[in-house]
């Protein structure tokens, strides 16, 4: 994405300015979408990915401790480094900042899946057994929909983080606010293009966790009656 920015710096150099924000709403606006929607679609890959990973490893007691060391390993491993590795093969773009961050979430999706379906009750289990249901009915009708409050953790967490970690994206271009935080670096130390995008960051994640965390109350009412 391509930064043409109408305004300078004034010599106060402000951590903040409205008239940058005005002057430049929409290659503001650009950065915003276009990070919202890198944080989205990668969240829910990882989601896609991450849970048959947890239920295979819920399933099968052996696997558990290679995935969650697999994941693990991946997640120790420096963005930086993880981007130099992929961009060769995968290129410039959107794709390669979709796998790092894919790859960085899996964990934090996967041990949160695998915590919550852990903590199915077994006499609830045993009574679906009792009932007839088989390993898939039970996944479906028991296990996933008590283990949603930890999935669903593991989601906003994930998401949180993604929304950080892809303002490492600049390295390939990709990188939605980051590209408005790195550019006020190369604007000399620009101040108000930084805090902008910075906070741009912290409002994103806050309101995407607000709404998961409203999704997550209307997916599980037992719940709500808990604690109230």
């Amino acid at each position: 994405m391509s930064l043409h920015l109408s305004y300078r710096a004034d010599p106060g150099n402000p951590w903040f300015s409205w008239q940058y924000v005005r002057d430049n709403s929409d290659t503001i606006l650009a950065a915003l979408r276009e990070h919202a929607s890198l944080t989205a679609r990668a969240v829910l890959i990882a989601a896609l990915v991450a849970l048959p990973l947890a239920v295979a490893a819920y399933w099968f007691r052996a696997l558990a401790g290679p995935i969650l060391a697999l994941t693990g390993v991946l997640y120790t491993v420096p963005s930086l480094a993880l981007f130099a590795f992929i961009a060769p093969y995968l290129g410039i773009g959107a794709i390669t900042v979709l796998t790092v961050v894919v790859l960085y979430a899996l964990l934090v999706i996967v041990r949160n899946a695998v915590a919550g379906l852990n903590q199915v009750p077994p006499e609830v289990r045993d009574a679906a057994e009792g009932m007839g249901y088989g390993r898939w009915a039970r996944l479906f009708r028991i296990d996933l929909p008590l283990a949603l409050p930890g999935i669903l953790t593991g989601v906003r967490l994930a998401t949180v983080s993604t929304v950080a970690l892809v303002t490492v994206g600049v390295v390939v271009g990709r990188g939605g606010l980051g590209q408005l935080i790195f550019a006020g670096f190369q604007n000399n130390f620009y101040k108000a293009q930084i805090m902008t995008g910075t906070l741009l960051c912290v409002l994103l994640a806050l309101v995407l966790d607000l709404i998961l965390a409203g999704v997550g109350r209307l997916l599980t009412p037992w719940l709500r009656g808990r604690t109230g």
